[in-house]
């Protein structure tokens, strides 16, 4: 997503106390190399501990990032909002009737085939959405439960730290004061607590 939408998330984590680098980037317009660089850029003079919220995909990016930056960060606290770590069943869809080319951009191949797990050093929590409203009224059914792009079994790439559910859909997770504060609460604890 584009910083203006992710706004209302940014303001209530600066209200917890944290300092919020929203790095601004099209998300499928560039491979993620090129993202890599722009996070690069974002955080080369930031202080203190740092940690990563990353919405649909934007989570996606921050996972592929830390993996191909080993040793860089261990500390950090990564949380990822309905994102499709392990794939996306909507993604396979379009592949299949050969439409992926029109709206996945270089996310492709990620959004197809997903993550095998977690390895890296960081603590990684996943916040997913169970309110089924969004693309697969569209494209299709997803297996529920969903937020309606993405379905809450591709969120649970193993080796996270903790994953939660929340009745919102997929772009209310970014508006939703729950997933706001359970965010918070990752960030502090490296658990959801709940």
């Amino acid at each position: 997503m584009r910083r203006g939408v992710t706004s209302r998330l940014a303001q209530r984590l600066r209200a917890a106390g944290y300092a919020v680098l929203a790095p601004d980037y099209a998300s499928i317009r560039a491979p993620f190399e090129q993202h890599h660089a722009v996070i690069d850029a974002a955080i080369a003079g930031a202080d203190g501990p740092l940690h990563f919220v990353g919405h649909s995909l934007g989570g996606v990016l921050a996972l592929d990032y830390l993996r191909h930056r080993p040793g860089r960060l261990p500390d950090a606290r990564v949380v990822c909002l309905g994102s499709p770590l392990l794939g996306s069943a909507l993604a396979r869809r379009l592949a299949a009737a050969r439409l992926d080319r029109l709206g996945m951009g270089h996310a492709r191949e990620i959004l197809l085939t997903g993550q095998d797990r977690w390895d890296g050093p960081q603590a990684v929590g996943v916040i997913a959405g169970e309110l089924s409203f969004g693309l697969s009224l569209i494209l299709g059914r997803l297996p529920k439960p969903n937020d309606g792009t993405v379905a809450v079994a591709e969120t649970r790439l193993p080796g996270i730290s903790d994953h939660v559910v929340v009745r919102a859909s997929h772009t209310a997770l970014l508006f939703s004061a729950a997933a706001a504060e359970l965010t918070v609460r990752f960030l502090r604890e490296g658990r959801f607590g709940t």
